[in-house]
């Protein structure tokens, strides 16, 4: 019997998972923001559209949902974005769908949660309070050398993420937000090498995982304006070993059972890696792009189909080539840049995104990837790049 999948995506994304869900047979609905109604879809693979506002309180999405739970048996439902994972987690609960539920959800949205879940679990992480209390806070600044990480707890990536240089201006910034000072924590700043690990989990067990190396942190990119590089690390790397257990280890506390998960780490000064963040959902950036380029899997059509086999089927992960892949991404100057004199034979993949120049490479030789890069940033400053403030918020 076919399955019907109610996917939710407020942002244009996910393409090749719902292409996976539909060549498998599967009946696709797509709940999506009403702005983008018009986007383009790969409306060959949907078979309904439901629309929400941004704006639209719990009980009236809820109410929707059972509306069209009246006629429509669901049975997976799937948040294809950071920011509709507690959605998501919200419908399965109040529908009984299999899945994660809204307190495992929470681990992987909330950065204050996954703090201290992680501290509870014994994963390294950098020190942290909760911006709610004043005591608290004094307490914490006194004994933790600034700088210091303002951060919002239920935003994605780097948006809205302050660098603190020192208490007075802690204490301006906080009485600022008021009321809303209890949806930050501040953490201490680690200086230090960023990684990430990409992954796929199936019956609470990691079975697939990329290692990688962001070329400068994320959140020096987002506030410094730079070119946004990241390259897969060698498998004789022991960085990626200790990074692939780390991981392990982490979604293993953090109780994913199945699904798709991006996590952080930084390693600081004293050699140790730090837990940073975790996610329930596809990397950014198109590094899902630059993990196919390196090992020809694909991460989208992967996860849609461990959430087709579910609780009660089974999973097996496609064999991974051997091989490395690194992107190079910028801000342009240019609406459509062009990237027509970048000839090597590596490159495998040309962003097309307006106001964007990027390259995704790959290579049997991991040096000749971390040669390009270097290569290509240096020519990309010169060529396209272009920088804008840091979000504060996610765009609309």
């Amino acid at each position: 019997m076919a399955l019907t999948m109610l996917c939710i995506a407020t942002y244009r994304k996910g393409d090749d998972f719902l292409d996976e869900c539909h060549q498998r047979g599967c009946r696709v609905l797509l709940l999506t923001e009403e702005k983008l109604r018009d986007a383009d879809w790969p409306r060959h693979a949907i078979d309904g559209f439901y629309y929400v506002r941004r704006d639209m309180p719990r009980d009236e999405i809820r109410a929707g949902a059972a509306y069209l739970a009246r006629t429509e048996h669901l049975d997976r439902i799937v948040a294809l974005d950071d920011f509709d994972v507690e959605t998501g987690a919200m419908l399965r609960e109040y529908l009984r769908v299999p899945g994660m539920g809204e307190t495992t959800a929470r681990s992987f949205r909330d950065k204050l949660a996954m703090r201290s879940r992680a501290r509870g679990a014994g994963i390294r992480c950098p020190e942290f309070v909760h911006a709610v209390n004043d005591a608290a806070l004094a307490e914490w600044t006194a004994r933790i050398s600034p700088p210091w990480v303002l951060k919002p707890r239920a935003q994605a990536a780097a948006i809205g993420i302050r660098k603190v240089a020192s208490a007075a201006e802690l204490w301006e910034i906080v009485h600022a937000l008021g009321d809303t000072r209890a949806d930050y924590l501040l953490e201490q700043f680690i200086d230090g090498d960023v990684f990430h690990v990409d992954s796929l989990v199936f019956d609470r067990r990691v079975v697939f995982a990329t290692p990688s190396h962001y070329g400068s942190p994320p959140l020096a990119v987002a506030h410094g304006g730079g070119i946004f590089v990241t390259r897969t690390l060698a498998e004789d790397d022991e960085r990626a070993d200790l990074l692939k257990k780390e991981n392990a280890r982490l979604l293993e506390a953090f109780g994913m059972v199945r699904g798709v998960s991006h996590t952080e780490f930084i390693r600081g000064d004293d050699g140790e890696f730090y837990f940073l963040e975790t996610s329930a959902r596809v990397g950014g950036a198109f590094i899902v792009d630059m993990v196919e380029a390196a090992t020809g899997v694909n991460l989208w059509r992967e996860w849609a189909r461990i959430e087709i086999a579910g609780e009660h089927g089974s999973y097996e992960p496609p064999a991974s080539r051997p091989g490395y892949a690194g992107i190079v991404l910028s801000l342009a100057r240019q609406q459509e840049p062009d990237l027509s004199a970048y000839d090597a034979p590596e490159i495998v993949k040309r962003i097309q995104k307006p106001h964007h120049a990027g390259l995704i490479v790959a290579s049997s030789d991991t040096a000749r990837i971390r040669e390009l890069l270097d290569s290509y940033v240096t020519r990309f400053y010169a060529d396209f790049h272009a920088s804008a403030p840091p979000p504060e918020r996610a765009a609309d």
